[in-house]
């Protein structure tokens, strides 16, 4: 019989194991037929959607047709093998694609040769930022891209993706351009003055096609079809002839294991945009796969979700790929195709290998204006400006982030990391103004009993006795917000003698605020006002014991409710002899019914509630 120790370390090994190799968990489902037969059905159907996407996609970052297949082979499976996920597809997608386009661009300017092997690096630096952040648990980070950013950011991006395609929708093409404006006003310019009626024929075909078979068989792979029906029209035509362009040569079989080359110079140009890919691409991802695991229950990882997307970067720069993610659309078509499991994924990553080993030479006519149909058709759902409106109804701030990283990311394109910083600057700072001004406002009783914020068509509170609420954090940002807001209450109530804090919405205290609170009290004290503390937090009160703030206050001056707080303000009124205050009208159990509110001048008693908590 095995020791409890030998039995500890064995469910140890097992746990590990199971982070390590996430499709332990799944694997044995497939004994069920049921669930093999809807994973290939559903692997082959993401795969006749991504084999077109791919391709689109690699054109738009600025490479060869290929390279989209070779990041659509075996990184689609080891993402899925290694991630939490069991649904995600991951490959090409848009928005990486552009961002790898626009860091490229520049640094390859003048080294057009260097170009495929920098977005081959770029694919190894994504993998390694993904993979460390995963590895030491830092998935959190990804929160530091708001949402109102990405939302701008994609908003933006699509706009830039399908116009970045005008060229090849009509055949012509713009000069070398600073601003990706200028090059769409030039390509306009040029589609309105000499168009090229072929490929504008291509294009009207190619849309019509998808369009028609979405409309009326919303099953079948429209974008494929597409794909057959122009590459069997180009190559009867002579579209290639006539001057059109068409993907051209694709080499045939898979791709070879190389590791990446890369120089440091090159590494420290691209880790910026390594970073912002591997964060937008991971926040793509996780968006994905949470929204379908509210669907099918499954309890996602974030962690391991990290290390699934870096590994896979990283296979896709070793076999001459380049930078991945989870992708929205074939994401959908997985799980709406039946997906049970990560098996999915090696169906399709199994299938786009059989395309590279026999398929490649029916691409040859394949023409590219059917490849920008299929981008834009693909980036036309990003374009979300009902989100952007709902954010600023939520929180103006949001909206103002939002609205920012569109404007400027569209302005700077193609240095779109210029938006994405921006936007993250600015979220940051703007969290940062409301946090270094809460709410804090004045509570008074009610007829109705309640404690409720003072409002204009009330009169001022009992002048001896002040109630304040903090809304926030009590943090270095805001400590002379809070003394000011005070000193400003003392000033208005020369009658003052007690301000109750309601501590209840203050979550977190730091030294510059125990600091305040201090000096503070003892600045009221020497003006003979008592600050009491009511419903302070456990943390918060922690804080105050370590530190000897309260021993120097005293206990009785912080208490759990503040009708116990009100009690002992009016008691300390009554020892005062104060005439002024009807105190004396109070049986000393019947003290938490009573608040002074002046009224035009005169002071009422209201009558006792039950609660006051």
């Amino acid at each position: 019989m095995a020791s409890p120790a030998l039995n500890r370390s064995l469910e140890f090994a097992r746990g590990l194991l199971g982070n390590v190799s996430p499709f332990l968990d799944w694997i044995r489902e497939l004994k069920d037929p049921a669930v093999r037969r809807a994973d290939i059905t559903a692997g082959i159907t993401v795969a006749l959607v991504l084999v077109p996407q791919s391709m689109a996609y690699a054109q738009l970052a600025g490479l060869p047709a290929h390279y989209g297949l070779y990041a659509s082979f075996l990184p689609v499976a080891i993402a899925s093998l290694f991630g939490s996920s069991r649904q995600l597809a991951t490959g090409p997608v848009a928005v990486v694609s552009l961002l790898t386009a626009s860091a490229l661009g520049p640094l390859a300017a003048n080294n057009p040769e260097a170009y495929l092997g920098y977005a081959v690096a770029l694919a190894l630096l994504v993998g390694l930022v993904q993979l460390a952040l995963g590895v030491i648990r830092l998935g959190f980070m990804i929160a530091f891209l708001s949402h109102p950013v990405v939302l701008g950011f994609t908003n933006a991006a699509a706009i830039i993706i399908a116009t970045s395609q005008l060229g090849k929708l009509f055949g012509v093409e713009a000069g070398a351009t600073e601003q990706h404006y200028e090059a769409v006003w030039q390509m306009m310019v040029l589609a309105f003055e000499s168009p090229h009626w072929p490929t504008i024929s291509i294009t009207l075909l190619a849309l019509a096609v998808i369009v028609a078979v979405k409309r009326y068989s919303a099953n079948l792979p429209n974008v494929l079809i597409a794909v057959a029906i122009t590459t069997l029209v180009s190559w009867a035509v002579g579209f290639e002839k006539a001057g059109g362009e068409v993907v051209g040569s694709i080499p045939r079989g898979l791709p070879g294991f190389e590791w990446p080359q890369m120089d440091f110079a090159a590494a420290t140009q691209l880790l910026g945009v390594a970073i912002t890919i591997a964060l937008i691409g991971f926040m793509e991802a996780i968006s994905i796969a949470k929204t379908m695991a509210v669907q099918t229950r499954q309890r996602l990882d974030a962690n391991q979700e990290l290390i699934g997307q870096g590994l896979s970067n990283l296979v896709a720069s070793c076999f001459q790929g380049y930078a991945v993610a989870g992708s929205f659309s074939r994401s959908a078509v997985n799980i709406e195709s039946g997906a049970v499991t990560g098996f999915s994924a090696v169906v399709t990553s199994a299938t786009v290998g059989l395309t590279l080993l026999l398929l490649t030479p029916l691409l040859y006519h394949l023409p590219q204006a059917t490849l920008a149909i299929v981008i834009i058709m693909a980036v036309g759902g990003l374009v979300k400006v009902r989100p952007m409106i709902h954010a600023w109804k939520a929180q103006k701030h949001d909206g103002i982030v939002a609205l920012t990283t569109f404007v400027l990311t569209l302005a700077f394109a193609p240095n779109l990391e210029t938006g994405i910083v921006a936007g993250v600057l600015l979220s940051l700072g703007l969290y940062i103004y409301r946090t270094m001004s809460p709410r804090i406002y004045s509570l008074a009783r009610h007829p109705d009993g309640s404690l409720r914020e003072t409002g204009s068509d009330e009169g001022p509170e009992c002048p001896k006795i002040a109630i304040l609420r903090f809304e926030g954090s009590l943090f270095f940002a805001n400590t002379t917000y809070f003394e000011n807001k005070v000193l400003e209450r003392v000033a208005a109530m020369p009658e003052l003698t007690c301000i109750i804090v309601d501590a209840v919405a203050i979550n977190e205290l730091d030294a510059t605020g125990e600091a305040m609170l201090r000096t503070l009290s003892e600045t009221l004290a020497s003006r003979d006002i008592a600050v009491l503390f009511a419903r302070a937090q456990g943390n918060v009160m922690d804080a105050l014991h370590r530190t000897g703030f309260t021993d120097q206050e005293g206990e009785h001056h912080f208490f759990h409710s503040r009708a116990d707080a009100l009690r002992y303000a009016w008691q300390r009124l009554r020892q005062h002899n104060d005439a002024d205050c009807p105190v004396g009208d109070c049986q000393a159990s019947d003290l938490t019914g009573c608040l002074l509110q002046a009224r035009g001048g005169s002071y009422q008693k209201i009558p006792r509630v039950v609660s006051t908590k």
